[in-house]
């Protein structure tokens, strides 16, 4: 599998000239799983210029443990012999059909076979097969082709299509092993995007259950994955994607993780299984909607995220703003960093890994919040970019202002009320943030209070301004 993953990374994208797409016809063969990491990385890397995988990612290949234990992981080939295609674009002219382009990666088609879109579970027939070498009656795993069918399907690029009754497993949690080559560790609960053939969606890696020791083969605990090792994870999915076990079919169960900020591609992963608890699960709709709830309170439901440096500031603005909106009669709720560790999150501590649950938490709880039809207000630190476009994410539809409260580090240090700065300078508190752990400045805040010398109701007037509450 190892060639396999380097060579998707490295592969050309997908292009609508069937004479160009002739050329890039990968017939799919007997693969071990060291082969489809490989390719795997190859392929995503070119599909787009801006994701990279450097030199030091890839050192991986030259250590003869990890390899070894990745061809392990594949005892038996089954190979690919399901109908798989990724769709990359739709056609749906005429008006009483629906052609698909893409390209099969399992198995075979043939022309009046029934075929089902994994999304949606809708089927439909199969009227006619183009290739590059013209209308075909059969067409097989590494062709791109045209599958023009008899009826009209809503179905979108990205799709995987496949034949009816023949066995896909569709979740949104599955658990894999994953091969992390960024430099950065790999810490659960961070978002990232993940790419599976033609699917692409949000991840975030639930549960670290434990790496590797390729020389004893032990199993050991880690709460973050560091560069070149490998480890088996819980995966949810922002939607459910459907899949194959890797060794039915090295397309379908393979994938990369892409970071969300600079789009670099930092892991490689097999898919072992599904996880029934991800199958057994949906959203409840109830009658009572955000919609009605903010209605009854005459206002529209809004997260105002504050961050900022230990001592700037955040609270006391967000304490000054609610009292402000309070005295409007708006129906507010502070969300506050100090408060929520006497409670729900009393468990976790300062770490990255732990930074970056806490700011999920407090996300899941501010959307909560807000859907009820309140103004909630966070103020947290929440140092890391990452997480604070998770926070936004999160919110989906709601709207998410992030307030920066920027604060110079120094007058962080001169106001130092609890004495943590003092503390952290001496080494006495580690992970202190701005002091032994970064503050990753927001790049681009939709409130941006250069809060200095200025006075906390100033500020607060500022933020109240800007979201027209004044």
């Amino acid at each position: 599998m190892r060639n396999f993953i380097i060579q998707l990374l490295s592969g050309d994208p997908p292009d609508a000239t069937m004479a160009f797409l002739s050329n890039q016809r990968i017939m799919l063969k007997t693969i071990t799983s060291l082969e489809a990491i490989t390719g795997l990385l190859s392929d995503h890397s070119s599909r787009d210029p801006r994701r990279s995988v450097d030199a030091a990612s890839m050192g991986w290949q030259k250590d003869t443990a990890i390899c070894s234990y990745i061809d392990s992981l594949e005892p038996e080939n089954r190979g690919a012999e399901h109908f798989r295609m990724h769709v990359f674009s739709i056609d749906s002219t005429p008006a009483d059909s629906t052609t698909a382009f893409g390209k099969i990666v399992g198995g075979e088609i043939r022309t009046d076979d029934d075929i089902m879109v994994a999304a949606t579970l809708k089927r439909g027939r199969v009227r006619q097969i183009t290739t590059a070498d013209g209308t075909v009656s059969i067409a097989r795993s590494g062709d791109m082709v045209n599958l023009q069918l008899h009826e009209t399907m809503d179905f979108k690029e990205g799709d995987l299509l496949h034949r009816p009754g023949e066995t896909l497993q569709r979740s949104d949690q599955f658990r894999a092993h994953l091969l992390w080559m960024h430099a950065d560790p790999m810490l659960p609960e961070r978002s990232y995007h993940l790419k599976i053939g033609s699917q692409t969606t949000s991840v975030q890696v639930t549960d670290l259950k434990y790496t590797i020791n390729f020389n004893q083969g032990e199993h050991l605990p880690a709460t973050k994955l560091n560069q070149h090792e490998i480890a088996v994870c819980n995966f949810a999915t922002a939607q459910a994607i459907a899949f194959d076990h890797h060794t039915e079919n090295a397309e379908t169960g393979t994938f990369v993780l892409i970071d969300r900020i600079n789009n670099d591609i930092v892991a490689a992963g097999l898919i072992d299984f599904g996880l029934h608890r991800g199958q057994n699960l949906s959203w409840q709709s109830f009658e009572i909607s955000r919609n009605l709830r903010a209605q009854m309170k005459n206002q529209k439901p809004l997260i105002i995220w504050f961050t900022g440096l230990s001592a700037s500031g955040k609270s006391t603005i967000a304490d000054m703003v609610e009292q402000k909106l309070a005295a409007q009669n708006r129906h507010t709720y502070l969300l506050d960093g100090d408060n929520f560790r006497h409670g729900l999150n009393k468990d976790l501590g300062f770490t990255d890994a732990d930074r970056v649950e806490n700011i999920r938490r407090v996300a899941e709880v501010a959307r909560l919040m807000a859907d009820s039809g309140l103004i909630v207000m966070a103020s947290f630190i929440s140092p890391f970019r990452r997480e604070r476009r998770m926070a936004r994410e999160i919110a989906g539809d709601i709207n998410f202002v992030e307030v920066f409260v920027d604060t110079p580090l120094e007058v962080c240090e001169a106001r130092d009320p609890k004495g943590m700065y003092a503390k952290a300078r001496r080494g006495e508190i580690p992970n202190f943030t701005g002091i032994s752990s970064a503050y990753e400045a927001p790049e681009l805040a939709d409130i941006h209070l250069e809060a200095g010398e200025r006075t906390s109701e100033e500020l607060a007037d500022q933020v109240l301004h800007q979201l027209d509450f004044t």
